[in-house]
């Protein structure tokens, strides 16, 4: 029997309104009618967008003139609404301008704002107005950009709060690109752009060698009764990914053992007051080097003179200059003495590394740049520190971390036979001028 049901053509009635058009102008009227209920829906529910602070910032819908002062790389639907029940027709003559902004570029507007508080700016900073403002202004022309025929320049604040929130959070670079509204490369550049900043113009005056340190030598006394003592030294390791080159320079050996999975990383050495502000740093030593021979490279001793003394911990040889804990068996009273109050001065530093640790959470995660990039991002990271120190700028609450590294035994524990009688005479004198250590 002959088949004389006509095939089904789906595009040979014409819709209503549609004039006769064919079946793929009705499927893009469909694509643009859901597009559309999206863009409104997303105005009307700013939470169906991305926001760093969903609890704060509101999106509205911004007239933009098209072909005028004001442009825009956010999407934009131009739509007019029918009258017709189910029609939508598109036309650019005659439209509603719908912006649908990311509401990740608008969140920095919104913290830069005249009435945005300052707890919350600090909360997210690490840092109040005041020294935020200073940080700009310093660097202000060492990171100022022109304008382009294409685009403006990103602003000064812009750039520093940029850097200062990838320190300060530790989030990807994604994350920091989305909340900023810029291009991953941009706030890559921008951050490494920053540091060296930083390092060119804040750290000379921030991170300096005390001249005379009567302070520091008094204050360092009062706390355990050690003379002529003016800094604390202690070396911490900072997680990175595994280099291109040299990585076996960078395995850590003690961090591999303890995380059971290959670790590298890189040292940062640091010196610091009786307030645990850092007055020395020596940064980017690969992973694989003991305490002491990052010691031995760095320029410390060339600043350690006129009667000055700074206390480390046993991974640190005894030196002219340097007082260590003792490390044999069978201490005698004086040795024990002596051995607490050293341990109780590398406390401060050790307290310092944790707080610059928990402030800026950047170097607490595996950092994935090349390790040329690594010592002005961490040298960055402690200029700030000591900014918001010197400021007195206050830690977020659980925001301090703890210190955990591997302890390293130096190659020579007793550098000259000179130090090791100096420290004698040391320990004698704390403990028969102290009563027996308790009262200085």
């Amino acid at each position: 029997m002959p088949n004389n049901r006509r095939k089904r053509d789906t595009c040979d009635e014409p819709k209503v309104g549609d004039g006769g058009a064919d079946c793929n102008d009705t499927n893009k009227k469909r694509s643009i009618a859901n597009k559309l209920t999206f863009s409104d829906a997303a105005i009307q529910d700013p939470h169906l967008l991305m926001n760093g602070d969903d609890d704060e910032v509101q999106v509205e819908p911004q007239q933009t003139q098209v072909n005028g002062s004001e442009t825009s790389s956010k999407s934009q639907w131009t739509a007019h609404h029918s009258d017709r029940a189910g029609d939508i027709d598109v036309s650019p003559q005659q439209h509603l301008l719908l912006w649908v902004e990311n509401q990740s570029g608008t969140w920095w507007k919104h913290c830069s704002s005249p009435g945005y508080p300052e707890y919350k700016f600090r909360s997210h900073f690490q840092m109040g107005w005041e020294t935020f403002d200073m940080i700009c202004d310093v660097l202000g022309s060492a990171i100022a950009k022109e304008d382009t025929p294409r685009r403006p320049a990103i602003p000064v604040r812009q750039r520093v709060a940029v850097c200062v929130w990838r320190l300060a959070t530790g989030e990807s670079l994604r994350a920091v690109s989305d909340r900023f509204g810029l291009s991953l490369s941009t706030c890559q550049k921008i951050v490494l752009e920053v540091c060296a900043a930083i390092c060119q113009r804040l750290m000379p005056h921030f991170i300096r060698w005390p001249d005379q340190a009567t302070d520091f030598k008094s204050s360092f006394q009062a706390i355990s009764g050690l003379p002529n003592v003016v800094g604390a030294i202690y070396t911490t390791h900072l997680p990175i990914i595994k280099p291109k080159s040299h990585n076996s320079s960078y395995y850590n050996r003690g961090w591999s053992a303890r995380n059971k999975k290959p670790s590298f990383t890189t040292t940062l050495q640091g010196v610091v007051d009786p307030n645990g502000i850092f007055t020395n740093v020596c940064i980017g030593w690969p992973g694989a080097m003991h305490d002491d021979e990052v010691l031995i490279r760095s320029e410390l001793q060339q600043h350690v003179g006129n009667g000055m003394m700074v206390v480390g911990g046993s991974s640190y040889p005894l030196m002219d200059w340097l007082l260590v804990p003792y490390t044999h068996q069978n201490l005698t009273r004086e040795q024990q003495v002596f051995t607490e109050k050293v341990m109780k001065l590398r406390r401060v530093a050790v307290d310092a590394f944790a707080r610059l640790k928990g402030r800026w959470m950047f170097l607490q995660k595996r950092a994935e740049m090349k390790t040329s990039e690594l010592p002005s991002v961490i040298g960055a990271c402690c200029v700030l520190h000591n900014i918001c120190e010197m400021k007195g700028e206050e830690m977020g609450p659980g925001l301090q971390c703890d210190v955990i590294d591997v302890e390293t035994v130096p190659e020579y524990h007793v550098h000259s036979a000179s130090a090791s009688k100096a420290r004698d005479k040391i320990a004698h004198n704390l403990y028969h001028s102290g009563l027996d250590g308790a009262n200085f």
